[in-house]
Protein backbone atom coordinates (compact mmCIF):
# COMPACT_ATOMS: atom_id res chain seq x y z
CA UNK A 1 0.00 0.00 0.00
CA UNK A 2 2.94 2.89 0.88
CA UNK A 3 4.63 1.87 -2.91
CA UNK A 4 1.06 2.32 -4.34
CA UNK A 5 0.87 5.64 -2.82
CA UNK A 6 4.30 6.41 -3.59
CA UNK A 7 3.35 5.85 -7.29
CA UNK A 8 0.35 7.64 -7.82
CA UNK A 9 0.68 10.84 -5.58
CA UNK A 10 3.02 12.88 -7.87
CA UNK A 11 0.35 13.00 -10.61
CA UNK A 12 -1.88 14.79 -8.06
CA UNK A 13 0.35 17.13 -6.46
CA UNK A 14 2.14 17.55 -10.23
CA UNK A 15 -1.85 19.10 -10.69
CA UNK A 16 -1.85 20.79 -7.48
CA UNK A 17 1.37 22.49 -8.07
CA UNK A 18 -0.31 24.04 -11.76
CA UNK A 19 -3.10 25.22 -10.00
CA UNK A 20 -1.00 26.73 -7.46
CA UNK A 21 1.09 28.36 -10.35
CA UNK A 22 -2.61 29.62 -12.27
CA UNK A 23 -3.11 31.29 -9.23
CA UNK A 24 -0.31 33.37 -8.65
CA UNK A 25 -0.43 34.45 -12.26
CA UNK A 26 -4.17 35.36 -11.70
CA UNK A 27 -3.37 37.25 -8.62
CA UNK A 28 -0.36 39.06 -10.56
CA UNK A 29 -2.70 40.20 -13.91
CA UNK A 30 -5.68 41.31 -11.16
CA UNK A 31 -2.41 43.71 -9.73
CA UNK A 32 -1.44 45.06 -13.04
CA UNK A 33 -5.54 45.47 -14.35
CA UNK A 34 -6.34 47.29 -11.05
CA UNK A 35 -2.96 49.42 -11.83
CA UNK A 36 -3.58 50.81 -15.32
CA UNK A 37 -7.65 51.20 -14.44
CA UNK A 38 -6.84 53.16 -11.20
CA UNK A 39 -4.72 55.10 -13.15
CA UNK A 40 -2.08 53.98 -10.51
CA UNK A 41 1.30 53.14 -13.02
CA UNK A 42 4.73 54.89 -12.31
CA UNK A 43 5.88 56.07 -8.89
CA UNK A 44 9.44 54.37 -7.52
CA UNK A 45 7.45 52.61 -4.07
CA UNK A 46 7.52 49.15 -3.10
CA UNK A 47 4.07 48.39 -4.99
CA UNK A 48 5.24 50.24 -7.79
CA UNK A 49 8.04 48.05 -8.64
CA UNK A 50 6.39 45.01 -7.92
CA UNK A 51 3.50 45.99 -10.27
CA UNK A 52 6.54 46.55 -12.94
CA UNK A 53 7.84 43.16 -12.54
CA UNK A 54 4.61 41.91 -12.74
CA UNK A 55 3.64 44.34 -15.63
CA UNK A 56 3.52 41.43 -19.00
CA UNK A 57 5.11 38.59 -16.99
CA UNK A 58 2.16 37.45 -15.26
CA UNK A 59 -0.34 37.13 -18.19
CA UNK A 60 2.90 35.36 -20.39
CA UNK A 61 2.82 33.19 -17.67
CA UNK A 62 -1.13 32.66 -17.71
CA UNK A 63 -1.15 31.81 -21.70
CA UNK A 64 1.91 29.50 -20.78
CA UNK A 65 0.28 27.55 -18.57
CA UNK A 66 -2.81 27.09 -20.69
CA UNK A 67 -0.07 25.77 -23.37
CA UNK A 68 0.39 23.46 -20.77
CA UNK A 69 -2.74 21.84 -19.94
CA UNK A 70 -3.56 21.80 -23.77
CA UNK A 71 -0.37 19.73 -24.24
CA UNK A 72 -1.79 17.61 -21.27
CA UNK A 73 -5.22 17.27 -22.77
CA UNK A 74 -3.68 16.37 -26.24
CA UNK A 75 -0.99 13.33 -24.46
CA UNK A 76 -4.74 11.31 -23.32
CA UNK A 77 -6.16 11.96 -26.31
CA UNK A 78 -4.72 14.49 -29.31
CA UNK A 79 -8.19 13.90 -31.48
CA UNK A 80 -10.40 14.90 -29.40
CA UNK A 81 -8.52 17.57 -27.53
CA UNK A 82 -7.79 19.66 -30.95
CA UNK A 83 -11.84 19.24 -31.77
CA UNK A 84 -12.80 20.38 -28.07
CA UNK A 85 -9.90 23.00 -28.19
CA UNK A 86 -11.45 24.32 -31.64
CA UNK A 87 -15.27 24.60 -29.64
CA UNK A 88 -13.53 26.72 -26.82
CA UNK A 89 -11.74 28.77 -28.59
CA UNK A 90 -14.93 29.88 -30.38
CA UNK A 91 -16.31 30.52 -26.56
CA UNK A 92 -13.80 32.04 -25.37
CA UNK A 93 -13.91 34.72 -28.49
CA UNK A 94 -17.49 35.04 -27.78
CA UNK A 95 -16.82 36.22 -24.08
CA UNK A 96 -13.70 37.73 -25.01
CA UNK A 97 -15.91 39.93 -27.58
CA UNK A 98 -18.43 40.41 -24.99
CA UNK A 99 -15.70 41.31 -22.46
CA UNK A 100 -14.21 43.82 -24.78
CA UNK A 101 -17.54 45.98 -24.69
CA UNK A 102 -16.52 47.06 -20.64
CA UNK A 103 -12.82 46.25 -21.00
CA UNK A 104 -10.43 47.57 -23.53
CA UNK A 105 -7.86 44.92 -22.31
CA UNK A 106 -9.42 41.83 -22.62
CA UNK A 107 -6.96 38.78 -23.08
CA UNK A 108 -10.23 36.15 -23.68
CA UNK A 109 -10.66 36.65 -27.41
CA UNK A 110 -6.99 36.48 -27.75
CA UNK A 111 -6.92 33.27 -26.05
CA UNK A 112 -9.39 31.99 -28.71
CA UNK A 113 -7.13 32.28 -31.60
CA UNK A 114 -4.11 30.42 -29.63
CA UNK A 115 -6.00 27.93 -28.97
CA UNK A 116 -7.15 27.83 -32.58
CA UNK A 117 -3.69 27.91 -33.82
CA UNK A 118 -2.81 25.62 -30.85
CA UNK A 119 -4.70 22.94 -31.71
CA UNK A 120 -3.57 22.85 -35.37
CA UNK A 121 -0.55 22.41 -34.34
CA UNK A 122 -0.35 19.91 -31.31
CA UNK A 123 1.07 17.22 -33.86
CA UNK A 124 4.11 19.32 -34.40
CA UNK A 125 7.27 17.79 -32.73
CA UNK A 126 9.15 19.62 -30.00
CA UNK A 127 12.10 20.85 -32.37
CA UNK A 128 9.35 22.15 -34.97
CA UNK A 129 7.48 23.85 -31.80
CA UNK A 130 10.46 26.04 -30.69
CA UNK A 131 11.58 27.15 -34.40
CA UNK A 132 7.78 28.10 -34.55
CA UNK A 133 8.23 29.96 -31.49
CA UNK A 134 11.73 31.67 -32.76
CA UNK A 135 9.70 32.13 -36.37
CA UNK A 136 6.90 34.36 -34.14
CA UNK A 137 8.97 36.25 -32.57
CA UNK A 138 11.39 37.22 -35.74
CA UNK A 139 8.34 38.00 -37.57
CA UNK A 140 7.32 40.54 -35.19
CA UNK A 141 10.42 42.37 -35.43
CA UNK A 142 10.03 42.39 -38.85
CA UNK A 143 6.37 44.01 -38.41
CA UNK A 144 7.43 46.49 -36.10
CA UNK A 145 10.36 47.92 -38.58
CA UNK A 146 8.07 47.77 -41.77
CA UNK A 147 4.89 48.80 -40.25
CA UNK A 148 3.07 51.17 -38.13
CA UNK A 149 2.68 50.07 -34.66
CA UNK A 150 1.08 53.41 -33.52
CA UNK A 151 -1.94 53.07 -35.52
CA UNK A 152 -5.11 52.79 -34.07
CA UNK A 153 -3.63 54.01 -30.75
CA UNK A 154 -4.15 56.83 -28.65
CA UNK A 155 -0.98 55.96 -25.64
CA UNK A 156 -2.25 58.84 -23.70
CA UNK A 157 -5.71 57.40 -22.94
CA UNK A 158 -4.69 53.74 -23.94
CA UNK A 159 -7.72 53.61 -26.05
CA UNK A 160 -7.97 51.89 -29.94
CA UNK A 161 -9.62 53.69 -32.36
CA UNK A 162 -11.13 50.74 -35.50
CA UNK A 163 -10.94 47.86 -33.10
CA UNK A 164 -15.09 46.87 -34.02
CA UNK A 165 -14.14 47.51 -38.30
CA UNK A 166 -12.13 44.56 -40.14
CA UNK A 167 -8.92 45.76 -40.99
CA UNK A 168 -8.59 47.24 -37.33
CA UNK A 169 -9.75 44.00 -35.51
CA UNK A 170 -6.96 41.79 -37.77
CA UNK A 171 -4.23 44.86 -37.18
CA UNK A 172 -4.82 44.75 -33.52
CA UNK A 173 -5.01 40.83 -33.07
CA UNK A 174 -2.10 39.53 -34.89
CA UNK A 175 0.18 43.20 -34.73
CA UNK A 176 -0.28 45.57 -31.85
CA UNK A 177 -2.61 45.09 -30.02
CA UNK A 178 -2.41 44.01 -25.99
CA UNK A 179 -1.55 40.64 -26.22
CA UNK A 180 -1.24 40.07 -30.05
CA UNK A 181 -1.35 36.50 -31.76
CA UNK A 182 2.40 37.64 -33.23
CA UNK A 183 4.45 36.49 -31.07
CA UNK A 184 2.09 35.84 -28.12
CA UNK A 185 1.39 32.23 -29.75
CA UNK A 186 4.78 31.65 -28.73
CA UNK A 187 3.81 31.30 -25.22
CA UNK A 188 0.73 28.83 -25.42
CA UNK A 189 3.29 26.85 -27.59
CA UNK A 190 5.88 26.62 -25.04
CA UNK A 191 3.47 25.42 -22.63
CA UNK A 192 2.64 22.81 -24.93
CA UNK A 193 6.67 21.79 -25.04
CA UNK A 194 6.60 21.83 -21.40
CA UNK A 195 3.64 19.34 -21.00
CA UNK A 196 5.87 16.69 -22.47
CA UNK A 197 8.17 17.04 -19.80
CA UNK A 198 8.52 14.68 -16.82
CA UNK A 199 7.03 17.52 -14.48
CA UNK A 200 6.32 14.87 -11.55
CA UNK A 201 10.46 14.56 -11.40
CA UNK A 202 12.30 16.61 -9.11
CA UNK A 203 15.21 17.43 -11.41
CA UNK A 204 12.66 18.47 -14.26
CA UNK A 205 11.48 21.03 -11.56
CA UNK A 206 14.91 22.47 -10.58
CA UNK A 207 15.77 22.76 -14.41
CA UNK A 208 12.57 24.69 -15.00
CA UNK A 209 13.30 27.06 -12.02
CA UNK A 210 17.27 27.85 -12.51
CA UNK A 211 16.21 28.04 -16.52
CA UNK A 212 13.35 30.43 -15.68
CA UNK A 213 15.72 32.54 -13.69
CA UNK A 214 18.48 32.54 -15.91
CA UNK A 215 16.73 33.40 -18.88
CA UNK A 216 14.98 36.35 -16.54
CA UNK A 217 18.07 37.87 -16.00
CA UNK A 218 19.97 37.43 -18.83
CA UNK A 219 16.73 39.35 -20.64
CA UNK A 220 17.26 42.24 -17.90
CA UNK A 221 20.67 42.33 -18.63
CA UNK A 222 20.92 41.93 -22.14
CA UNK A 223 18.39 44.77 -22.84
CA UNK A 224 20.29 47.46 -20.65
CA UNK A 225 23.58 46.79 -22.12
CA UNK A 226 22.36 46.51 -25.71
CA UNK A 227 20.02 49.83 -25.36
CA UNK A 228 23.57 51.50 -23.69
CA UNK A 229 25.49 50.19 -26.31
CA UNK A 230 23.51 50.47 -29.29
CA UNK A 231 20.75 53.19 -28.73
CA UNK A 232 23.00 56.32 -28.79
CA UNK A 233 23.89 55.19 -32.73
CA UNK A 234 20.02 54.63 -33.78
CA UNK A 235 16.97 55.74 -31.01
CA UNK A 236 14.62 53.35 -33.11
CA UNK A 237 16.51 50.17 -31.42
CA UNK A 238 15.72 51.06 -28.17
CA UNK A 239 11.91 50.34 -28.62
CA UNK A 240 13.39 46.34 -30.13
CA UNK A 241 15.47 45.93 -27.03
CA UNK A 242 13.07 46.43 -24.26
CA UNK A 243 11.73 43.85 -22.07
CA UNK A 244 8.09 45.42 -21.59
CA UNK A 245 5.06 44.02 -23.29
CA UNK A 246 4.31 46.78 -25.54
CA UNK A 247 6.10 46.49 -28.08
CA UNK A 248 6.40 42.57 -27.93
CA UNK A 249 10.19 41.95 -28.63
CA UNK A 250 12.19 38.92 -28.68
CA UNK A 251 13.85 39.87 -25.19
CA UNK A 252 10.17 40.68 -23.63
CA UNK A 253 9.59 37.26 -24.62
CA UNK A 254 12.72 35.46 -23.07
CA UNK A 255 11.79 37.29 -20.03
CA UNK A 256 8.01 36.50 -20.21
CA UNK A 257 9.42 32.46 -20.55
CA UNK A 258 11.71 32.85 -17.72
CA UNK A 259 9.05 34.31 -15.60
CA UNK A 260 6.72 31.54 -16.09
CA UNK A 261 9.04 28.44 -15.99
CA UNK A 262 10.61 30.18 -12.12
CA UNK A 263 7.40 30.16 -11.59
CA UNK A 264 6.03 26.79 -12.58
CA UNK A 265 8.97 25.03 -11.12
CA UNK A 266 8.88 26.52 -7.90
CA UNK A 267 5.28 26.17 -7.16
CA UNK A 268 6.11 22.70 -8.26
CA UNK A 269 8.85 22.17 -5.73
CA UNK A 270 7.02 24.06 -3.13
CA UNK A 271 3.30 21.94 -3.52
CA UNK A 272 4.23 19.43 -0.92
CA UNK A 273 5.06 20.71 1.87
CA UNK A 274 2.62 23.36 1.02
CA UNK A 275 -0.26 20.37 0.57
CA UNK A 276 0.86 19.40 4.02
CA UNK A 277 0.64 22.96 5.78
CA UNK A 278 -2.80 23.60 4.31
CA UNK A 279 -2.17 26.15 2.05
CA UNK A 280 -2.87 24.18 -1.22
CA UNK A 281 -6.44 23.44 -0.02
CA UNK A 282 -6.80 27.29 0.25
CA UNK A 283 -5.60 27.95 -3.02
CA UNK A 284 -6.25 25.44 -5.39
CA UNK A 285 -10.00 25.88 -5.55
CA UNK A 286 -9.14 29.70 -7.11
CA UNK A 287 -6.65 28.15 -9.18
CA UNK A 288 -9.38 25.88 -10.88
CA UNK A 289 -12.19 28.81 -11.69
CA UNK A 290 -9.29 31.32 -12.90
CA UNK A 291 -12.05 32.19 -16.07
CA UNK A 292 -14.90 32.96 -13.68
CA UNK A 293 -12.23 35.14 -11.40
CA UNK A 294 -10.82 37.04 -14.46
CA UNK A 295 -14.31 37.82 -15.71
CA UNK A 296 -15.02 38.90 -12.14
CA UNK A 297 -11.96 41.20 -11.32
CA UNK A 298 -13.51 42.94 -14.30
CA UNK A 299 -17.08 42.93 -13.73
CA UNK A 300 -17.18 43.11 -10.21
CA UNK A 301 -13.62 44.34 -8.89
CA UNK A 302 -13.21 47.31 -11.51
CA UNK A 303 -16.84 47.53 -11.01
CA UNK A 304 -16.42 48.31 -7.35
CA UNK A 305 -14.09 50.85 -7.68
CA UNK A 306 -15.87 52.51 -10.28
CA UNK A 307 -18.49 53.33 -7.73
CA UNK A 308 -16.35 54.28 -5.20
CA UNK A 309 -15.04 56.86 -7.71
CA UNK A 310 -11.43 54.64 -7.84
CA UNK A 311 -10.71 54.47 -11.04
CA UNK A 312 -8.36 57.13 -11.78
CA UNK A 313 -5.81 59.20 -9.83
CA UNK A 314 -4.86 56.75 -7.57
CA UNK A 315 -1.41 56.00 -5.91
CA UNK A 316 0.40 52.98 -7.05
CA UNK A 317 -0.15 51.44 -2.67
CA UNK A 318 -4.05 52.31 -3.21
CA UNK A 319 -4.25 49.96 -6.26
CA UNK A 320 -2.14 46.99 -4.89
CA UNK A 321 -4.44 47.05 -1.55
CA UNK A 322 -7.49 47.24 -3.94
CA UNK A 323 -5.97 44.18 -5.68
CA UNK A 324 -5.02 42.41 -2.48
CA UNK A 325 -8.59 42.78 -1.03
CA UNK A 326 -10.25 41.17 -4.35
CA UNK A 327 -8.59 38.54 -4.35
CA UNK A 328 -8.96 37.67 -0.88
CA UNK A 329 -12.27 37.65 -1.87
CA UNK A 330 -12.16 35.60 -4.75
CA UNK A 331 -10.68 33.35 -2.73
CA UNK A 332 -12.86 32.76 -0.32
CA UNK A 333 -15.58 32.98 -2.67
CA UNK A 334 -14.01 30.31 -4.86
CA UNK A 335 -13.40 28.06 -1.27
CA UNK A 336 -17.21 28.27 -0.52
CA UNK A 337 -18.28 27.68 -3.97
CA UNK A 338 -15.87 24.28 -4.74
CA UNK A 339 -17.50 22.93 -1.19
CA UNK A 340 -20.79 22.74 -3.61
CA UNK A 341 -20.10 22.50 -7.06
CA UNK A 342 -16.96 20.94 -8.91
CA UNK A 343 -16.39 23.99 -10.84
CA UNK A 344 -16.48 27.37 -11.58
CA UNK A 345 -20.03 28.93 -13.25
CA UNK A 346 -17.96 30.06 -16.34
CA UNK A 347 -15.91 26.95 -16.43
CA UNK A 348 -19.05 24.74 -16.33
CA UNK A 349 -20.68 26.48 -18.63
CA UNK A 350 -17.66 26.76 -20.89
CA UNK A 351 -17.59 22.35 -20.25
CA UNK A 352 -21.55 22.32 -20.94
CA UNK A 353 -21.53 23.87 -24.08
CA UNK A 354 -18.07 23.03 -25.67
CA UNK A 355 -17.07 19.81 -24.18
Amino acid sequence: MKQMSTQTSPRTSRLQGLDLARYLAFVGMVIVNFSIAMGAEGGTGLASLLTGALEGRAAATFVVLAGLGLGLSAARNTSRTAFTTLKRALFLLVIGLLNMLVFDADILHYYAFYFFFGSLMLPLSNRALVGSILLLNLAAVVMVLTLNYDAGWNWESFTYTGFWTPEGFVRNLFFNGWHPVIPWLGFLLFGVVLARLPLAERATQRKLALFGGLALGAASLLSTALTGWLAPYDPTLEALLTTSPVPPMPLYTLAGLGAASLVIGLCLMAQEPLARAGVLAIITPAGRQTLTLYIAHILVGMGTLEALGMLGNQTPAAALTASLLFCAAATLYAILWAKVFKRGPIEALMRALAG
